[in-house]
């Protein structure tokens, strides 16, 4: 049986789920960081299952970086679980055939326990604790995680209660902006990717800051911050193609992935674009709030073909123009 205090960390995880609300993509992800230390696992994923492939929409750990990974649902334990509706355990990944063993090398995992999710009556995914260790999870660890898959499905249940696009969509948007969250970000960037290496066709990624927000909230309050947030988010929104994807990774941090670009010099007018979008004050309550951006970008393939690398560069670029502004 589970211990006391690992019992107390369950009610602790429902405390703070009930406090996301219906924000299903950040109760995902707060589930999958908490499940490292439930359990001692060195990685955590929630994979929900979209158009025969299984999706990485949360992610800690070493799974992480893999956040937006795609895999296809019959060839790996994952998508087996999700077709059987079975709790399925993998004591060492190189010696079980249900896995994918070139993911699981690349993550870096040795075995895992992979917990069905359900909503509304059918498995639309799973929660996966992994380690980097053969053998590591017990019976008692499975129970926890048994019992912290009913708290992800309750929050489904609860967040959606109609069909499942509608679930998907809760799972991938920012609940406040309604913008792209991190796990779908991730998911296009990769896709992003790979139609560059395989069309020879430029793409390109932008990392955004909004400045000033902080001061906002301290001055102001947190309820005039969050109406800066959705004004900017808006308007970010605005200064996009369909084509794109614009994206709230968290806090006042944004992104953009502008894709397909007709040539290299196509991310220039876009920045220019979101600039100028931001430039006029924002009204709100009869107070006017200024609104700017830090934005840096990043080319493919001339800046990489990794998304990591990709977002460092445009990250470190955002940085130096923040700097700027700030010596200004």
């Amino acid at each position: 049986m589970p211990s006391r205090e690992q019992l107390l960390h369950i009610i602790g995880i429902q405390s703070e789920i009930a406090k996301l609300g219906l924000d299903l993509g950040g109760v995902m992800q707060y589930v999958a960081e908490e499940t490292l230390s439930l359990v001692e696992a060195d990685g955590a994923a929630i994979e929900l299952a979209e158009d025969g492939e299984m999706v990485y929409r949360a992610a800690s750990g070493i799974a992480k970086p893999q956040l937006g990974l795609r895999l296809k649902i019959g060839g790996s334990l994952s998508g087996l679980s999700v077709m059987t509706g079975k709790v399925l355990a993998c004591s060492d990944a190189e010696t079980d055939p249900r896995v994918d063993r070139v993911a699981c090398r690349r993550i870096g995992l040795r075995s895992m326990l992979v917990m069905p999710l359900k909503h509304l009556g059918v498995t639309v995914g799973v929660l996966k604790a992994m380690s980097a260790q053969a053998n590591k999870f017990k019976a008692r660890d499975q129970r926890l995680l048994e019992m912290m898959s009913e708290v992800v499905a309750a929050a489904m249940y609860f967040s959606v209660k109609y069909d499942s696009d509608t679930l998907f969509l809760k799972a991938t948007h920012d609940s406040m902006t309604g913008l792209a969250n991190r796990a779908l970000f991730m998911d296009r960037l990769r896709n992003a990717v790979a139609r560059t290496q395989r069309e020879n066709s430029p793409s390109g990624v932008l990392m955004i800051d909004m400045d000033g927000l902080k001061q906002i909230n301290d001055t102001h309050g947190h309820r005039i911050g969050d109406a800066v947030i959705i004004e900017f988010s808006q308007r970010l929104k605005r200064s996009t193609r369909e084509t794109d994807t614009a994206a709230r990774l968290g806090g006042d941090e944004f992104g953009v992935i502008l894709s397909p670009l007709e040539n290299a010099e196509g991310i220039s007018p876009v920045v220019a674009r979101i600039a100028a979008e931001m430039q006029s004050p924002f009204v709100f309550e009869d107070a006017a709030y200024l609104l700017q951006a830090s934005i840096g970008s990043a080319l493919m393939p001339e800046d990489g073909h990794e998304p990591e690398r990709l977002l460092d560069v445009a990250d470190r670029r955002m940085y130096a123009v923040k700097q700027s502004h700030k010596n200004k």
